[in-house]
């Protein structure tokens, strides 16, 4: 079983994940809520993967473009 300390060290506030990235908390909390950033409720805190805040990709926004 491994450590809790060097789990917890992988693992970020939504407010310092949103700083990171450069957008808001709210932001952060809808794509954890969406399920596309992996989450850890600590204490009543939600915490994000520092990996996942940092490798996150945003999709392209508005509908897919028909073919011709």
């Amino acid at each position: 079983m491994p450590k809790l300390a060097d789990d917890l060290s992988q693992w970020i506030s939504q407010a310092d994940a949103a700083r990171k990235r450069g957008v808001s908390r709210q932001a952060i909390a809808k794509l954890v809520k969406q399920g596309r950033l992996r989450k850890l409720v600590v204490g009543g805190h939600t915490l994000v993967h520092r990996d996942d805040v940092m490798a996150f990709e945003p999709k392209s926004a508005g509908r897919p473009k028909t073919r011709k």
